[in-house]
């Protein structure tokens, strides 16, 4: 019959010994849980509160807290090492007390040693220090600067093997964007405007400059040569900010005028030599990423750069505006009108399109996805270029052209230009 029963041989000084030593043991294990929790648990204000302080605790607990990668492996091996000593103590002692038949043994050792350490050594300290982290730290920043200079090579191999194997599973971890964006197109958001913000964060990364630019021929831009009045009429017609200024024509950008250096001379005369306010251009290439393009807008602390081609040509102009609205979306100031608009949806499936818009910009406004007209675009960057590609000739007004489900109408005509382009999407 399984049984507990009192040792009959006590060793009275060895059960002392040991008992002792496993108090002494509960206690560093208190000390080393109660640790880690008042240190990780300093709010701003503590450590401010211990920066004002001119005393050597106060010394202490910062610099202990300067590495808390190397403060954490510390606490752990310690706190590990006194742990397994302490139960092998305690296991020690139980057998010195009590003699077990059956599975009593097993239960004892495994239940209430394991209770009373978690108890005494893990619970009840963790929560005193924190309550009052600040006098804790200090108190155990004597003992701790000690034991990590003591336990200092275990620490370090834990801190390389843990750092090797964070490597090892971030790396496991990453996902392509095509995963990603599958994820993101699965996933259920609150709304549509969400949806889309979610879907420019993950493109974001893969766009380029070309892709979200005005183009040459909705720059509007001063002549170098032009008088002060002539500038003064450009910016009350465009309320543009920040207007392009060139030679002989685009190709020659000699830098750009930011309306607000003006404001101080805007009573001048027409002879004013407004040129001299002029700021150094910023060029970018067409196919510049726009995440490095907008690092590098913060880092020259600019908002407008011109696209130029292999060859220097100028090719469009683009802001930290158009930058932005590939992830919020459309972006509508004061100077904005319905006329600026790329594209209108009229129908259930039906748009009518700025000829200019991008086909980028164009097939994420009508569902398709990024690369649907890749094997019919050709060269075209624009939705004109993508109906002189599909008919391939001049377009003129009323013609009508379809591919992939989608049929296109020639509504409006500026010169030799297409404007308006109306788009019927088959359901």
């Amino acid at each position: 019959m399984d049984a507990i029963m009192i040792n009959a041989s006590i060793d009275i000084w060895t059960v002392v010994g040991l008992g002792a030593l496993a108090v002494v043991l509960l206690m560093l294990s208190a000390m080393a849980s109660g640790s880690e929790v008042a240190f990780f648990s300093l709010t701003r204000n503590d450590i401010e509160s211990f920066e004002e302080r001119n005393d050597s605790t106060a010394h202490r607990v910062l610099e202990l807290l300067a590495n808390p990668d190397r403060l954490l492996a510390t606490i752990l091996v310690v706190n590990n090492m006194i742990n397994i000593c302490l139960v092998i103590i305690a296991t020690q002692l139980v057998d010195e007390i009590f003699i077990f038949t059956g599975v009593w043994e097993f239960i004892f050792n495994t239940i209430v040693i394991t209770f009373m350490l978690l108890l005494f050594g893990e619970i009840m300290p963790k929560v005193f220090s924190q309550t009052r982290p600040a006098k804790m730290a200090a108190f155990f920043s004597v003992p701790l600067k000690f034991l990590r200079w003591l336990v200092y090579p275990l620490a370090f191999i834990l801190i390389r093997t843990s750092s090797r194997v964070s490597r090892l599973a971030t790396k496991s971890a990453e996902i392509s964007i095509e995963e990603l964006a599958d994820a993101v197109d699965l996933a259920e958001t609150g709304s549509e405007e969400e949806q889309k913000m979610l879907s420019g964060i993950v493109s974001f990364g893969q766009t380029e400059v070309v892709e979200i630019m005005h183009s040459r021929v909705d720059i509007t831009g001063l002549e170098f040569s032009a008088g002060y009045d002539e500038v003064r009429d450009t910016i009350v017609t465009t309320g543009y900010s920040r207007i392009p200024v060139y030679g002989d024509d685009l190709d020659d950008v000699r830098g750009v005028l930011y309306v607000k250096d003006l404001l101080p001379h805007i009573a001048k005369d027409n002879d004013f030599e407004w040129q001299a306010l002029l700021r150094k251009p910023y060029f970018v290439p067409e196919h510049m990423m726009i995440d490095d393009l907008l690092k590098e807008f913060q880092k020259k602390k600019t908002h407008i750069a011109i696209v130029v081609d292999e060859y220097g040509a100028t090719q469009g102009l683009v802001s930290l505006e158009d930058i932005l609205e590939e992830v919020v979306g459309e972006i509508t100031d004061e100077s904005d009108d319905d006329e600026d608009k790329l594209y209108e949806k009229i129908g259930e499936r039906t748009y009518i399109f700025d000829a200019k818009i991008h086909i980028g910009e164009f097939v994420r406004a009508i569902g398709y996805e990024e690369d649907a007209f890749s094997d019919v675009e050709g060269h075209a960057e624009t939705l004109a270029g993508l109906m002189m590609e599909l008919k391939r000739d001049l377009p003129r007004r009323g013609d009508e052209l379809s591919s992939h489900g989608v049929k296109f109408f020639i509504a409006t005509m500026d010169g030799r230009r297409v404007d308006k382009i109306k788009v019927e999407v088959d359901g």
